[in-house]
């Protein structure tokens, strides 16, 4: 793998020095995204925050994207809510854990680098993973009602409710807005079967 393609330390079986580098690397780059957003992940700003020169940023990673690719990589898995059974309190937790990682890990800022870099194919890869990996418990659990479109547009909707507020306007749903949208979910279903 090239060394520049957003795969984890240790994945290449590269030496420690060099897992080392890329580990302090993709963390001042997540740090520089999350903190300062998409245009301040330079070389040069995240060769200063991580204590590199940015001509070893440059060997490594020669595109911006590659550095927002790393560090969006390694934020890693997302959070998700513990399921209880009660389906209406289990997708009204989801998005309230959904709600509380883009304020926590700054997802936000995650979301909209991902939306800004969409037509590179590094980039497109690692939106897909991410996406999966954060919308797979909302798959599973609509899954329970819905399939195929409504299934799709289903999650989008429930999904979209926490991220387009955060990404569009820099503030987040309250639970009243997050319980109104399950609930319009919900009852189109009901709607749909009688």
């Amino acid at each position: 793998m090239a060394s520049g393609d957003g795969s984890r330390p240790g994945d290449t079986g590269e030496d420690a020095r060099v897992s080392r580098t890329r580990a302090d690397v993709a963390r001042a780059a997540l740090e520089v995204l999350t903190t300062e957003g998409s245009d301040a992940v330079t070389h040069a700003r995240v060769a200063e925050v991580a204590g590199y020169s940015k001509t070893t940023l440059y060997t490594h990673w020669p595109a911006r994207v590659d550095l927002i690719a790393m560090a969006i990589e390694s934020i890693g898995e997302m959070p998700h809510h513990d399921r209880t059974g009660v389906l209406r309190d289990d997708l009204i937790a989801e998005l309230q854990v959904f709600r509380a990682g883009i304020l926590e890990m700054r997802l936000d800022r995650v979301l909209s680098a991902m939306a800004e870099w969409a037509s590179e194919e590094q980039m497109a890869r690692i939106r897909n993973r991410v996406n999966t990996d954060g919308q797979h418990q909302m798959y599973e659990m609509l899954g329970e009602l819905f399939s195929g479109p409504a299934l799709d547009a289903a999650v989008s909707m429930l999904t979209g409710v926490v991220a387009c507020p955060a990404i569009m306007y820099g503030n987040m749903p309250d639970d009243a807005v997050i319980e109104a949208a399950v609930d319009v979910v919900l009852n189109g279903h009901s709607h749909s079967q009688a």
